[in-house]
């Protein structure tokens, strides 16, 4: 009998529709050192964000805890490109699940390079990442203008030829419409959304708690948020076939359903893990649940599904 969780993405065979999210499992390893971890649990795992050189990252503090959520500005530390091809990707295991890269650029050139990079190597996709808020060059700043998104996707269209997901900014007036220029521009599925931008100030020095000033807020507070603007792609993606990563504050089996409703073919679990490092077992375990009580075969057959009021 086949599994009901299994299900296909961009074309790629996933044994589940639950993605683990860019920096909240570094380079894939971050969790397999927790007894009752495995990737294999997930559908796929997003590596950590990823440019062609080198970067420090932000100044300390980096990460706050809010109400229902986290403020994190890690400012996308990571050891370049070569590296984690050389050293890094030997030692994952791509029997036991799907490995995407996070690629991430300065420029548009950069974006490009990266991406031709990681197309010579074992990876399966590429997360192109338009839209994190806690670097001064690259993210949000060419995710917020349409058609510079465009531009970057193109770009990497040129560089590769497996599956790119556009990642995209909820910190932007209208995110279908940046859903239809990636697309258009050669993007085969979209994930959606990045953290929200945020701050935290201590009250008695009277100076922001982050390193970076601000940072991106995820977890339960964003995900009314996230929920919306899955829905809003998908008016846009769903009827060209184009499969969403629907992510932002999605902690149960519970939540995950909505998303799938909303549009989404598959969950991104991030903030959860980080107080929960077994919550990938039980989302999938709740889906199944719910499938079985209301009598429907696959995962794939609630995607969309949600009746407008």
């Amino acid at each position: 009998m086949n599994d009901p969780l299994a299900t296909t993405f961009c074309g790629l065979n996933f044994s589940s529709p639950v993605v683990l999210l860019s920096g909240c499992v570094g380079f894939g390893e971050e969790y397999t050192r927790v007894e009752g971890f495995s990737n294999a649990d997930a559908g796929a795992v997003v590596l950590k964000g990823t440019y062609l050189e080198a970067r420090p990252g932000n100044p300390p503090h980096r990460v706050w805890e809010s109400p229902s959520g986290m403020l994190n500005a890690i400012g996308l530390q990571n050891p370049g490109a070569a590296t984690v091809i050389r050293d890094i990707l030997p030692r994952l295991d791509f029997d036991e699940t799907r490995f995407f890269a996070n690629v991430c650029g300065s420029t548009i050139e950069e974006y490009a390079a990266v991406t031709a990079r990681f197309d010579d190597s074992p990876i399966d996709a590429m997360e192109i990442n338009i839209s994190c808020p806690n670097v001064d060059h690259g993210g949000v700043e060419f995710g917020n203008d349409p058609g510079v998104s465009a531009k970057v996707v193109a770009a990497c269209r040129k560089a590769t030829s497996k599956p790119i997901i556009a990642k995209l900014s909820p910190n932007q007036t209208d995110i279908a419409t940046n859903a239809r220029a990636c697309i258009e521009a050669g993007a085969d599925a979209l994930a959606v959304i990045n953290t929200v931008m945020g701050m935290a100030i201590d009250i008695t020095t009277r100076r922001p708690v982050l390193g970076n000033n601000r940072g991106g807020l995820s977890g339960p507070a964003i995900r009314p948020i996230a929920l919306l603007k899955v829905h809003q792609v998908y008016q846009e993606a769903g009827p060209l076939g184009i499969p969403i990563i629907g992510q932002g504050g999605i902690c149960s089996a519970h939540d995950a359903i909505e998303f799938l409703l909303a549009g989404a073919s598959a969950i991104g679990l991030g903030t959860a893990l980080f107080y929960d490092p077994l919550v990938v077992t039980k989302v999938n375990a709740g889906i199944r649940d719910y499938l079985r009580e209301h009598g429907t075969e696959s995962v794939g057959d609630l995607i969309g599904t949600v009746e407008l009021r």
